[in-house]
């Protein structure tokens, strides 16, 4: 697809003697079309050539040579110059670039020979999936998808919290009481119920969290009982995690938890004491980054065991040695950001190669959090996914009981609506951002919503499905949409592949969610404004061909964030 911005760049910088590179750079996107559809700031040239910005905009107008093809027109204003794409050139270059690529517009090859990990879910073994865990699954997935579209080879790797102090208090918790629950009926939830219970009796009792401590001891040496246990728990909560995953229809290419790693620890010890890093302290060895301003980090605690920064300086170099990785995203909350500094700090140590120590990068999401305050899984506060999905389900069902009773595929409609809105609701703002749970607005299917785009979906759907067919694109008049409305859509599907590079770019997921917003916005202006089903059969098999084009960018666009379409609404 011919790159507008490009050839821009090239003919200013070929007038002023500029890096072409640089004045990309330079462009920028007006607020409003009728300032253009790319402006020059001349003012970033006033101090090289000595002049006054608009003197720089009127000379390079009279100099620059672009084909009038692919420029229609160039304005100075004040000290800008705003460049007016040929219409029918971007029509012309969007439509015939989706009627070779379809589904796969809006993809390209710049992940070639680059291999991305993605770590993301992570859930703790033996506790429900809360939605904080969903939040971090749902943004994982999709930059999983972006990265994977954009040609990278892509793993995406489930790590598990299957190892830690937590096992010995459940550990030492089913000694205690394991006979007074039915775990056999419902494991995660009679696990949790004994979870909180010993942590409230290590809350009054030192020995008791003593005893915990020494049962994960206990589970590091290898002793059998303690290993039977923790295999169980895990056995039980892979199987409800699965039930989750399928109803997303999220899958990993890894599922290695905290645990893989164990073996693996003493040699990155080894590694660290060998570059002269590691240090004693009241019995425990730990890794002075004060210097750098990171405080302590600790690989070894002074009773011999570990801590998930030994596992995961752990997991660093076996993924370096196995994957040679360019980029190793961690989907974690912020509040686990010092750790992170730590670990990639220290891993500069591990002698792996450097392009994967640099590579390393965490990306921060918000915190889900109650009205009433942080959720707790040891408080039993935290809110499980299983139920939210299934009311996001069940609310959706009762509107379609209501709307459209008739409805074919009702069930699976009402789960990719349900579920829709859910995702959509975590990826629709920067991820960065706290959320406030609140089980109205994360199901609400008003306004800029996940429902809203499968809406607009689903009427373009319907119209081609009045036609019969999708129209050949050697059949449409290009001339017949070069009116606002239709250049506004035309201009956002133009959009499409620079908008997915800003995700990968920034790690912001939210920029398709917005994406998906816009487009389906400025087709429903177009569809207002436009009536598809019309006498005349140019005008209607173009009119028909740009509804086809925001059909199948919408329907890519929603599944890269991970959001199925329904066949009705």
């Amino acid at each position: 697809m011919l790159d507008f911005k490009n050839v821009i760049a090239e003919a200013i910088a070929k007038v002023c003697d500029g890096d072409k590179e640089e004045m990309i750079a330079y462009l920028e996107v007006p607020p409003s079309k009728d300032m253009g559809d790319y402006a020059f700031p001349c003012f970033r040239l006033a101090k090289l050539l000595k002049k006054a910005p608009p003197v720089i905009a009127n000379e390079l107008k009279e100099k620059i040579e672009i084909d009038d093809g692919v420029v229609g027109e160039i304005r100075v204003q004040s000290g800008y110059l705003n460049f007016f794409v040929n219409k029918e050139a971007l029509v012309q270059n969007v439509l015939s670039q989706i009627e070779d690529k379809k589904q796969e517009f809006g993809s390209s090859d710049i992940g070639k020979d680059k291999t991305i990990i993605v770590e993301y879910s992570s859930p703790n073994i033996a506790k429900p999936f809360h939605i904080g865990h969903l939040r971090n699954t749902i943004i994982g997935n999709s930059l999983y998808n972006i990265y994977k579209f954009l040609g990278y080879k892509t793993i995406g790797i489930n790590h598990l919290g299957d190892y830690g102090t937590q096992f010995g208090k459940l550990i030492e918790g089913y000694k205690r009481w394991g006979t007074e629950y039915d775990i056999e009926s419902d494991p995660i939830e009679e696990l949790l119920k004994i979870y909180i219970r010993i942590n409230e009796a290590c809350k009054e009792d030192d020995e008791v969290l003593e005893a915990c401590r020494e049962n994960f001891k206990k589970l590091e040496d290898g002793d059998d009982y303690c290993l039977q246990l923790w295999n169980w728990f895990k056995e039980v909560s892979l199987k409800e995690f699965q039930r989750i995953y399928d109803l997303l229809g999220i899958k990993f290419d890894s599922i290695k938890g905290e645990a893989f790693y164990t073996d693996k620890m003493d040699d990155v010890e080894k590694i660290l004491e060998k570059a002269k890093v590691v240090k004693e302290s009241q019995g425990a060895k730990i890794i002075d980054l004060e210097d750098k301003g990171l405080g302590v980090c600790m690989i070894r605690k002074s009773d011999g065991s570990t801590i998930y920064a030994t596992r995961d300086l752990a997991a660093i170099k076996y993924r370096a040695d196995t994957y040679n990785f360019d980029k190793c995203l961690y989907v974690v909350a912020y509040e686990q950001a010092l750790h992170f500094k730590q670990i990639f700090e220290v891993a500069k140590y591990l002698g792996i190669p450097e392009k994967c120590v640099n590579g390393l990068e965490h990306v921060q999401y918000g915190m889900t959090r109650l009205s009433t305050g942080k959720m707790s899984t040891r408080e039993g506060t935290a809110i499980k996914v299983n139920d939210l999905l299934k009311e996001a389900i069940l609310r959706i069902d009762k509107i379609i009981e209501e709307k459209n009773p008739d409805m074919q595929e009702r069930e699976e409609n009402a789960k990719k609506i349900g579920i829709g809105a859910v995702v959509f609701n975590n990826l629709c703002s920067t991820i960065i951002k706290d959320q406030i749970f609140d089980w109205d607005s994360a199901l609400s299917f008003q306004g800029e919503t996940g429902p809203y785009v499968q809406y607009v979906y689903v009427r373009a759907k319907s119209v081609l499905e009045k036609l019969g067919d999708v129209p050949k694109f050697k059949d449409i008049d290009i001339s017949c949409l070069t009116d606002d409305s239709s250049i506004k859509v035309i201009s956002t599907l133009y959009n499409f592949n620079n908008i997915l590079n800003d995700v990968v770019e920034k790690s912001e997921p939210s920029f398709l969610a917005r994406y998906l917003i816009e487009l389906s916005q400025n087709y429903t202006s177009f569809y207002n404004d436009n009536k598809v089903m019309v006498d005349d059969e140019k005008l209607k098999a173009s009119r028909a061909y740009l509804t086809y084009a925001v059909k199948t960018v919408i329907e890519t666009g929603a599944k890269l964030l991970g959001i199925e379409m329904p066949s009705e609404m």
